[in-house]
């Protein structure tokens, strides 16, 4: 039997008389025993997807900067908003944002 991934590719799944043969080879093994059922129901995945989570979150808003102060900070490359979150922070450690 031809299967067809998501990807376009076809696979030829086992007849079920190969797949009969390959469990029996695989149950002869005392090394490589297939999992029963229960066990791969305590099968826990570990695939992580995305960026980890950040200990300190940032609020997502909207802000007006003229053009001159995002261009300059964008010209400085990938991380140009923490950047500017950086400049932002040390002002407010010497002024009152009042």
């Amino acid at each position: 039997m031809l299967l067809k991934t998501k990807a376009g590719r076809l696979v030829e799944l086992p007849s079920p008389e190969e797949d009969a043969a390959i469990t029996a080879a695989a149950m002869s093994d005392p090394d490589a025993l297939p999992f029963t059922d229960e066990e791969w129901e305590a099968v826990q995945p570990i695939l992580r997807r995305g960026r980890p989570p950040a200990v300190t979150t940032k609020e997502r808003i909207t802000i007006r900067l003229s053009a001159e102060v995002v261009r300059s900070f964008r010209a400085t490359g990938k991380g140009w908003q923490t950047r500017l979150d950086r400049v932002l922070q040390d002002w407010l450690k010497n002024h009152s944002p009042s």
